[in-house]
């Protein structure tokens, strides 16, 4: 028996996106500092409801709390988060 994650190449891997709203003016700085933090594929800023669409990546989902705890929510400017996981059914 395989999970999702080793079917798709993820080899176990949880991925999601994290929606991130800011202060105001702050979306691009905000984009560019957590697109360096490990475990981050990419971070973008864009328009609408949300100003940053993060793409991250953890070993486990506690990784991934951790990840979006303690690194990415203490960037300065940053006032609320939505992760989403990705899942494959």
């Amino acid at each position: 028996m395989t999970d999702a994650g080793t079917e798709l190449g993820g080899a176990g891997l949880v991925n999601a996106y994290i929606l991130i709203q800011t202060e105001v003016g702050k979306a691009a700085s905000v984009a560019a500092e957590i697109a360096v933090i490990p475990g981050v594929q990419g971070a973008e800023d864009v328009t609408g409801p949300y100003d940053v669409i993060v793409r991250a990546q953890a070993q486990s989902v506690d990784e991934l709390g951790k990840l979006v705890i303690a690194r990415i929510q203490a960037v300065t400017g940053i006032t609320r988060t939505l992760t989403c996981p990705v899942v494959h059914v």
